[in-house]
């Protein structure tokens, strides 16, 4: 009879054993299902949040040529619906915000006499809205002021027209 009370014990506390296995993997489930009810629930609710955007300058004036190395980043503070939050970091590694020289208003730096630039980043808040596609509001833009150098490109070769020009001005 000792033998048949030894093998129930055994069977028992297998039994018991993958019973605990099963709960403990059940608890799991469910706290994992409330973690993703209750972030689908504050997505819905409105945040504020702090993203970085790499920058490309595009269009800059012929002749010309950024030279000193302009800030490669943008910080924009947003404001909105955390699902609109949440497209905005999925998406902002992907393509960098394009600010157009051409486009906006620089100024030559006040007492500078090389040929030093800024932008004021606040006048930049409707394009990098549309860029952006959200309806977020933005809410401050840091570095305030973007400084650049736009140097005159150097030719070493002579154009057609400019020898041509000589060549009527000899005659």
């Amino acid at each position: 009879m000792k033998g048949n009370d030894s093998v129930k014990t055994n069977n028992f506390v297998k039994k018991e054993g993958s019973g605990i296995n099963k709960d403990v993997l059940i608890f799991t489930f469910f706290l994992f299902l409330s973690f993703v009810f209750w972030y689908l629930n504050s997505l819905g609710k409105d945040t504020e949040t702090d993203i970085k955007y790499a920058l490309k300058y595009i269009n800059i004036p012929a002749e010309r040529a950024i030279t000193a190395e302009p800030p490669g980043k943008l910080s924009i503070y947003f404001k909105g619906s955390g699902y609109a939050i949440m497209k905005l970091k999925l998406t902002s590694n992907s393509s960098p915000i394009k600010i157009d020289i051409s486009k906006v208003n620089y100024k030559r730096v006040p007492g500078s006499t090389a040929n030093n630039y800024l932008i004021v980043t606040s006048g930049l808040t409707k394009s990098l809205k549309v860029q952006l596609g959200s309806d977020c509001e933005i809410l401050s833009i840091k570095p305030d002021t973007l400084f650049f150098t736009l140097d005159k490109l150097i030719s070493n070769t002579t154009s057609p027209e400019s020898e041509n020009k000589s060549l009527i001005k000899s005659r």
